[in-house]
């Protein structure tokens, strides 16, 4: 067992301002030896990571995969600015946390951070960015889609700057009709940015909330009691166009529903997952 204590860590904190585990970890393979400790931190590029722990990570990126066409992955990493975030660094980083979620399947940031990539962890790779290029770097969330047809849509909310909008869409059936109708639906999905799939999705709560408010505001309004009920569904039916992506009205043809599209094409959405950068 290593020969250290308490207050080496603290001491070797205060010397380099790296996390606690990076120093224990550090004290581990040196065997105690602060100096040698150090030379391990910097080399692994770990000096001044909790300086950057408390800064905001607004910027970053979205990158998403398909794989087979019924496998979806798509990661967020977030940087400090704009400038890093299109950065060729940053951007090859994500790339390679996208392969590692690929290769061993990851469904979230804690399975991914700790997956295989070029030798290391994810995590590794990321922190060790993090230090070359002087940011706070995290890997902010991860998700995995799969059904009969996945697409994948990005899209960039500069030209200057990495897709910062990513979304992937699963649905039933194959084919092209499919194909060209879930890519449309993943499209109007980063627009519309509903909440929910179906209504069966929506927390009984929220459903109850609404249908209160409305009743409430109806009510407030001067509405006749007999026509209360229905001018309460009415509004009802109106929040889940708004909030479910099946009731929304398509955004390349409103006079039909994302499910009426999907149905035509033989279809019907499994799961969706959108992720902005920093929202």
């Amino acid at each position: 067992m290593a020969n250290y204590t308490a207050a080496d860590i603290k001491a070797l904190r205060e010397r380099t301002g790296a996390g606690m585990m990076d120093v224990k970890k550090a004290l581990d393979e040196a065997n105690g030896d602060s100096e040698k400790a150090i030379e391990i931190i910097r080399v692994k590029g770990l000096k001044g990571a909790t300086k950057r722990e408390s800064r905001a990570t607004a910027e970053g990126l979205v990158a998403a995969t398909v794989v087979d066409g019924k496998t979806g992955y798509m990661i967020e990493i977030n940087c400090e600015t704009d400038f890093v975030a299109k950065n060729e660094k940053f951007i090859n980083m994500a790339k390679v946390a996208l392969t590692a979620a690929v290769e061993t399947g990851a469904a979230d940031a804690d399975t991914l951070l700790a997956a295989p990539a070029e030798g290391k962890t994810v995590k590794d790779v990321i922190d060790e960015l993090g230090a070359i290029l002087g940011e706070k770097l995290q890997l902010r969330r991860v998700s995995k889609v799969e059904g009969d047809t996945v697409d994948a849509y990005l899209h960039k909310t500069s030209k200057d700057l990495p897709a910062q909008v990513g979304v992937l869409v699963a649905t039933t059936g194959s084919g092209e009709a499919v194909t060209t109708a879930a890519h449309d639906v993943a499209v109007h999905i980063a627009a519309l940015n509903p909440t929910y799939t179906t209504r069966e999705d929506v927390p009984e709560d929220k459903v109850a909330d609404e249908r209160r408010i409305a009743d409430e505001t109806a009510r407030a309004e001067g509405k006749p009691e007999a026509a209360l009920t229905k001018i309460v569904e009415g509004r009802l039916t109106g929040f889940f166009k708004e909030v479910v992506l099946v009731d929304q009205p398509f955004a390349k043809d409103s006079k039909k529903t994302v499910g009426k599209v999907l149905e035509e094409a033989g279809a019907s959405v499994v799961t969706f997952a959108r992720f902005r950068v920093g929202a």
